[in-house]
């Protein structure tokens, strides 16, 4: 009796595509429009890590333009470029601290990064290249050391009630201190609080204050109409912190508005939350997915080749691709492997054993708007370690070429750990991560349907072989990923309703082929057939 595709597999008998590979490709490119399209492969930037135009250690915005070629040359479908399509920056706004998470100045570039100028070339030769770049934004704190702070603890300290920023920032009298929240004294005297989740350097914004939400609107604003192209939102569910209908109704409101005057921006938040949660946001925003990061993700253990995770990836997928997809229109599915907040993933991903370039594929080749950190794609290190310091997670990018960046104030990390080689080094090996996240980068442009496309899972009854059946305006295709060590080869003609009967790409440690109905994929190696 043969088996079946899952039940859904009475969904593929949609007529094959006719003509070859090229004159498809050519024909779903033409009906993308490049400006208004947010299907976009992101690279995380930690701005002062990255690379150094002026010597002084710092990474900075010219040292981004200096390497905008190895992001994005502007050829499509190059893959000698990485070939990413947004760049996420993050904080550049004046700050006290390396990391530049508590802002002073919610309107100027911070001098060590450069200046508005220098970012607004940042722009220019980045939309020469349809790259977007966003900024990081964090909205629900500020620096204590920001003007705005201060003139609060003046006018408390003062008594003075009718200062317009004696509710600018979220207080409490001691007996009325909110369960959940922490609070610092307010001032040397007296029974007031405010409110410092992060830290005490990091006091809360008032958002029941009607001046604080114009405020807010007329700062994004200031940054869009300057060219930026949009915002990644820090910690957006401390707004209102342990009120998630409350922050999701602002969110609403606020992008909303915003929408109106531009509606081609990226906005993403960041819900460090599992997917129940970070749905309810996504009725107002993208968010990044946390169920696919780090190494419990079901990204990690499917690239990791645990027996029937590649099952579960593809049906959590398929599943909460749909689910977002059902709440909004634009809604798009935003995941990654690790960010700045969480140690590297070449600690668990590793280039020997393959791991990382099955990694590449499975975030890659999915739906939505995958995210790099950058450094991914050279395998870089970095763990909190026994510090305990996040500056470990946030280390100088390794280019090998003598840029002068060095790691952040606080890092440990051990450089001798760092194994894998350089840009410098890996640019020259045909073989290498990085050579890999640029060909796989340039196979999903050629189909816009990986990004687009509605997704359903196919199960193989495998526990390393599994995929995705794909559907969008008129393209079918079935993206299938073996994430044993060794080959897989199936007989597709098991599988009833099975329509797909032409190999037109590999990408991956080993070759594939298709022999008759019989399908054989090689080791760490995904396929797209149609």
């Amino acid at each position: 009796m043969k088996r079946n595709v899952r039940r859904l597999a009475l969904f593929l008998t949609a007529v094959l595509l006719a003509g070859s590979c090229t004159a498809c490709t050519e024909k779903q490119t033409a009906e993308v429009d490049p400006i208004a399209d947010n299907y976009r492969v992101g690279y995380q930037i930690f701005v002062g890590s990255f690379s150094d135009s002026d010597g002084d250690g710092i990474g900075d915005l010219q040292g981004i333009i200096d390497r905008i070629d190895y992001l994005n040359d502007g050829d499509v479908n190059g893959g000698t470029d990485l070939g990413v399509q947004l760049l996420w920056l993050s904080p550049i706004f004046p700050s006290p601290s390396y990391h530049k998470y508590d802002t002073t100045d919610y309107y100027a570039v911070d001098p060590k990064f450069g200046t508005e100028e220098t970012l607004k070339e940042l722009l220019r030769v980045s939309h020469e290249r349809n790259v977007k770049v966003i900024l990081d934004i964090a909205l629900n704190h500020t620096s204590s050391a920001n003007v705005m702070f201060q003139k609060f603890v003046t006018a408390h300290n003062n008594g003075d009630t009718a200062n317009e920023f004696y509710d600018w920032y979220s207080w409490a009298n001691y007996d009325n201190r909110r369960n959940g929240c922490t609070y610092a004294k307010l001032g040397t005297t007296g029974n007031e609080y405010y409110e410092c989740n992060f830290d005490t350097g990091m006091p809360e914004l008032n958002y029941d204050n009607p001046d604080v939400r114009a405020w807010v609107l007329e700062t994004l604003k200031y940054w869009l109409d300057l060219g930026v192209d949009g915002f990644r939102f820090d910690a957006v569910k401390y707004i209102y912190f342990g009120e998630q209908a409350r922050n999701v109704s602002y969110w609403k409101e606020l992008l909303a508005e915003l929408r109106e005057t531009y509606p081609e921006a990226y906005f993403v938040g960041e819900c460090w939350s599992g997917n129940s949660e970070i749905a309810q946001y996504c009725e107002a925003l993208n968010c990044f997915d946390f169920s696919m990061a780090t190494a419990e993700g079901f990204l990690a253990k499917a690239a990791n080749g645990k027996s029937g995770q590649i099952d579960s990836l593809t049906k959590y997928v398929s599943s909460f691709n749909a689910r977002i997809g059902s709440m909004r229109e634009d809604a798009l599915f935003q995941p990654f492997i690790a960010n700045h907040d969480m140690d590297r993933a070449a600690g668990y991903l590793t280039i020997s054993s393959g791991a990382a370039y099955m990694a590449a594929n499975l975030l890659l080749l999915g739906p939505g708007s995958p995210v790099i950190y950058y450094g991914e794609e050279i395998g870089m290190k970095g763990t909190r370690g026994a510090s305990n310091t996040d500056a470990n997670r946030r280390l100088a990018m390794l280019w090998g070429d003598g840029d002068t960046v060095r790691d952040p104030q606080g890092s440990t990390f051990d450089a001798s750990k760092q194994v894998n080689g350089t840009v410098a080094t890996q640019k020259e090996d045909e073989t290498s991560l990085l050579r890999h996240y640029g060909r796989v980068i340039a196979l999903r442009n050629r189909y816009p349907a990986i990004a687009r496309g509605s997704y359903q899972p196919i199960d193989f009854e495998s526990a390393f072989l599994g995929g995705y059946d794909v559907t969008y305006e008129g393209a079918h295709l079935a993206i299938l990923h073996n994430t044993a060590n060794t080959e897989v080869t199936v007989d597709l003609a098991e599988y009833a309703g099975f329509a797909f009967t032409k190999l037109v790409e590999t990408v991956g440690l080993g070759s594939a082929a298709l022999d008759g109905t019989k399908l054989t994929v090689g080791a760490d190696t995904s396929c797209i057939l149609q």
